[in-house]
């Protein structure tokens, strides 16, 4: 039994290694993608004050904390019962929308975009942002940064801060913004439509134009059949901050949709040995292992999920990519006639680099939107809780997938269970379906190993842009970490601890 270890995995938030075991006929007999950290969230916010968790949990992340301080604060909302001015969460969803884009950027430029801008087996030093700026030029760079400058500036004139907002409490936001500010927000905003529309540019020239490059992408390696999840709105279009969480089958068919708080009714959690990290899947379906397929309760929660869900965008130039993504990879796929017509279901895992800068175009268009309404600058922000607190459930869709948080408090609002489904933690079985069907195509009898090739293994867990420093956390300066080795038949080869 031969084992290759990818260790550490790379251009990724967070840790993770990726092990693969061969058979003795040098074929892949199978994948452990690992991540050794232990979640400590959920039990150290036990008892603080609920109010405090906007501003405690977005310190489980620095890349998204703006998707967990919104979660924190719609849960937090909830506990008290009550229901925010449209003016607060008005604003609570401009924030939101400039902090898609600085995250989408982040993604497409420095994490996913260097395998296609450069290659997938272009040397180590150049596959990464740099190499990425040389090849596409000084100006693109340059815009990269402005659009990362802005929203990070709009986060920061809403959310106090540029990175860990601490603005939203219950019942809405302790500041809003002035008429300047306002018109600064949406110059900002409409900058960043164009640099949205540039950077679909950049993909349709560089990967949509090149064949080496499509094929990769609608080929099998990178192609699953699981269930879909997204939040969508009263019109069934995507939408980041509110609304009905969506879950379409494999072939297109609704499964149904659920508010929020029945989260639990639709959502379990699977658990292996082998791994921190827990496997959510449908409870209607059922856990039937890491296979695909509409037997399979595995879904899928991303950008690509996000639009897999929806009849559609709620913006026009964003609308008119998501028509153009699927009429150019929808046909001969399974298919499925969408509420609005649309003939749709796309299920090639890199295609979620392109899904991700439609919506990278949707959180532009809507910035402007959000920024150019009336009553963006409303005074009246803060409702005050008169409410005894108990429980409450905040979601958002966080750019790696569906967010929940589940509070429960005592009669002073003093938390006394906490609960945390992440986007990445959604994703963690197709994740792992992804990179053993990666591994089992490129790594057969007789194939010689290189750097490009394991990097193509790694590419199957890149598109969906995990975040491990959302999804597990060590409590302890010093992680207790207990390994055990298993061969293919599962029989334990070794046992290795650390501080246990």
């Amino acid at each position: 039994m031969r084992r290759i270890s990818i260790d550490p995995i790379t251009r990724l938030e967070g840790h993770g290694k990726i092990e693969i075991f061969l058979d003795e006929e040098g074929n892949v007999a199978n994948t452990y993608f690992q991540v050794p950290e232990l979640r400590g969230f959920e039990r150290f916010c036990v008892g603080r004050p609920v109010e405090e968790m906007p501003v405690l949990t977005n310190r489980i992340c620095g890349v998204c904390p703006e998707a967990h301080h919104m979660a924190a604060a719609k849960a937090a909302d909830a506990v008290y019962h009550i229901d925010p001015s449209p003016a607060a969460k008005k604003l609570r969803e401009l924030l939101y929308s400039a902090f898609y884009v600085t995250d989408h950027t982040t993604h497409f430029y420095a994490l996913g975009g260097p395998d296609f801008v450069m290659g997938p087996d272009a040397p180590v030093a150049e596959r990464n942002i740099l190499g990425v700026i040389h090849k596409v030029g000084l100006e693109t760079g340059s815009k990269v940064i402005q659009a990362r400058k802005y929203g990070h500036a709009v986060v920061e004139m809403i959310g106090g801060r540029k990175v860990h907002p601490c603005t939203s409490i219950p019942g809405g936001l302790t500041k809003g913004i002035t008429e300047e500010q306002r018109q600064e927000i949406e110059r900002m905003g409409r900058w960043a439509i164009e640099f949205a529309q540039f950077s679909l540019k950049l993909f349709n020239d560089i990967v949509l134009g090149s064949k080496a490059y499509v094929d990769l992408i609608v080929g099998d390696t990178y192609t699953h059949h699981t269930y879909y999840m997204g939040m969508v709105d009263e019109q069934g279009h995507v939408n980041f901050y509110d609304g009905r969480i969506r879950v379409v089958a494999p072939d297109g068919e609704p499964l149904g949709e659920y508010p929020p708080h029945e989260y639990q009714d639709w959502i379990a959690e699977h658990v292996e040995p082998w791994t921190y990290l827990k496997f959510p899947y449908l409870k209607k379906v059922g856990w039937k292992g890491f296979v695909d397929g509409k037997a399979s309760g595995i879904y899928c929660a991303t950008p690509l999920s996000r639009l897999n869900a929806a009849d559609g965008m709620a913006t026009p130039r964003a609308q008119e990519e998501y028509d153009r993504f699927y009429a150019t990879l929808a046909s001969g796929s399974d298919e499925h006639t969408s509420a609005a017509g649309t003939t749709k279901i796309v299920h090639h895992r890199l295609a979620t680099h392109w899904a991700r800068l439609i919506e990278l175009l949707y959180a532009a268009e809507r910035w402007v939107e959000l920024a150019t309404d009336p009553e963006i600058t409303s005074p009246n922000i803060h409702a005050v809780p008169t409410e005894r607190p108990t429980e409450g459930v905040g979601c958002v869709e966080a750019p790696r997938g569906t967010l929940t948080h589940h509070y429960w408090t005592d009669e002073r609002g003093v938390l006394t269970r906490v609960n945390l489904i992440v986007g990445t933690t959604n994703n963690y079985a197709p994740i792992s379906l992804s990179i053993k069907k990666a591994a089992q195509s490129l790594i057969r009898k007789g194939t010689i190993l290189s750097e490009g090739l394991l990097n193509q293994v790694e590419m199957a867990f890149r598109a969906y842009d995990p975040c491990f420093g959302c999804a597990t956390h060590s409590l302890p300066g010093q992680m207790p970490l207990e390994v055990t080795i298993r061969d293919v038949q599962g029989q334990t080869i070794d046992v290795l601890r650390q501080f246990c």
